[in-house]
């Protein structure tokens, strides 16, 4: 693989040029909005990707540079229904034309059902498998079925049951007593 291949700084015509797939694996800690999202990393987590570029004929007289990423990786979070952690598999199968300028990207974004990308002579491909990702996280990660039944008595629900139990009516301000406790 030539120097010009690495994925913070690639040079995207090179790589396409060269046809060699990039086949690595990447410690989920080092992409740093990704671990925040997560819970209890492992140390050893890690997202297994792939990436390939190619040369297509365009529009114009250059061909376009197209880039295929593909990535695997699974992701402890929390579950939003009993507060355990949740291991949430993430996959990315997402193919890039890349165009010269911003303008030319917003021109054509409408009309093309691939995603677009401006030509860098650095691009960081890390940081679109980053992105690509955390849009891939779900928006409420749940298990299928809790391991431990939920709580589900919070707030005013227990002091309203306590109450019943009494025999009295709850009393809205009671609420705020229990939390200044």
């Amino acid at each position: 693989m030539s120097k010009s291949l690495h994925a913070r700084r690639l040079n995207m015509q090179a790589f396409a040029q060269e046809g060699v797939p990039l086949i690595e694996t990447t410690l989920l800690q080092n992409m740093e909005r990704l671990a925040q999202e997560a819970k209890a990393l492992a140390p050893d987590s890690t997202v297994n990707w792939e990436a390939r570029a190619e040369l297509r004929p365009g529009s114009g007289a250059d061909d376009d540079v197209w880039l295929h990423l593909v990535a695997k990786t699974a992701v402890p979070l929390t579950c939003q229904r009993c507060m355990g952690t949740v291991a949430t598999p993430l996959e990315v199968d997402q193919w890039y034309r890349f165009v010269a300028t911003e303008d030319i990207a917003m021109a054509e974004d409408d009309e093309s059902e691939e995603d677009l990308l401006v030509m860098e002579p650095h691009f960081d491909l890390l940081t679109v498998l980053e992105d690509e990702l955390l849009m891939a996280l779900p928006l409420v990660p749940m298990h299928d079925e809790c391991p431990v039944a939920p709580v589900l008595q919070v707030g005013e629900e227990a002091l309203a049951a306590q109450a019943a139990e009494a025999g009295e009516k709850p009393n809205p301000f009671a609420v705020l007593a229990q939390l200044k406790k």
